[in-house]
This record gives structure tokens, sequence and C-alpha cells, in this order.
């Protein structure tokens, strides 16, 4: 055997050279598209952002029913009595009052903007006559609303309550006096 024979020829020792380099480059490239970062996702349109509907400002609550241009307590007072009244008519007393009352109470009554009783007081309560007063305060309250009192945005009035034996009652705001004598 000859020595010859036992060397690779020069021929074969370039082309396994330039496959081990073709398969060095190939796994270099293929070590290489393995740590790129992964190719971007389609083009999209941007999501809409959402659009907030403009909020609704509510008008200001109209009362329902009447309403008082009032500008103080005072003068509410005879708003009041006209409700009163006329949400009565049947209950006030015609004339003057006779010389003796069954009863005679003082009230202050606590109204909202829109005329509804947020609170009844007693300032000087017929105690003597439980149902006159329960009577008083359940008619007070059957009124609600009163006239809506727009200037003052609520108010505190006083009235007195003038109560005959018969049921029939004046207020003093609106009263037409009383008689002296039987």
């Amino acid at each position: 055997m000859s020595h010859a024979n036992l060397l690779p020829s020069t021929s074969t020792k370039s082309a396994g050279r330039s496959r081990s380099v073709s398969l060095v480059a190939a796994g270099v490239a293929a070590l290489l598209a393995s740590c790129a970062s992964p190719p971007p996702p389609p083009t999209q349109a941007p999501a809409p952002s959402p659009v907030t509907p403009p909020v609704a400002v509510p008008a200001p609550v109209e009362p329902a029913g009447k309403i008082s241009m009032a500008a103080s307590a005072k003068e509410y007072r005879r708003d009041a009595a006209a409700h009163l009244y006329e949400l009565n008519r049947n209950r006030i007393f015609k004339g003057k009052m006779p010389p003796l009352l069954q009863a005679v109470g003082v009230m202050q009554v606590e109204l909202d903007a829109r005329g509804n009783v947020r609170r009844i007081d007693w300032m000087r309560a017929p105690r003597h006559v439980p149902a006159v007063m329960a009577e008083i305060e359940r008619t007070v309250r059957a009124a609600s609303p009163f006239p809506a009192p727009r200037r003052m945005g609520g108010v505190v009035y006083t009235d007195t309550w003038l109560w005959d034996k018969s049921g029939l009652f004046q207020l003093d705001t609106l009263t037409e006096g009383q008689r002296s004598q039987l």
C-alpha cells in the first residue's frame, strides 16, 4: 500500500472543507435567525378611542304647581293661607268667628324649594284638643306641595289657626275677624 493512498487528496480535502464551512454557515444563520425578534404583526388601524357622550345637564326642575314670588316669610304666609283656603273651601268659617273658639294654635311650617312640607312645629299647641291638633297637621300635610317659594328657595312661615267647635276654621292671615258677643 502506498503512502499516497492513505492521505486524502487535495481535491477531497477542499470539498470536505467547503462542506464544513457550508454547514457551519448554515448553523450560524439558523442560530442568528432564532435570536431575531419575531416579525411585526400585520399593520392594523388603531382601535378607536371610546367617545364619551356629552353629559346632559338637567334643566332646572320647575315646580309642578303654583309658584310664589314672595321675598319674605311674612309675604309668603299670604300665599300659603290662600293655598290652604283654596283646598279647603268647604271647611272655612264664613264671616266673623264667634267670641269663644274651640282651639287657637300657632304653627310654623317649613317648606322646601318645591313647596313640599319638610317640618311642622307647634309654637302654641292646642293640647286640650289633640284631635284638632292632629287634624290641623293632617290638613297642612295634605296641602303639600304649597306654592313653590321661588325667590327664597325654601321658607319657614308662621300662621295662627282659629278653630271653631263646628270643625270650621280660619287662618289669622286671612281672618274676617272675631265677634265680641255671642
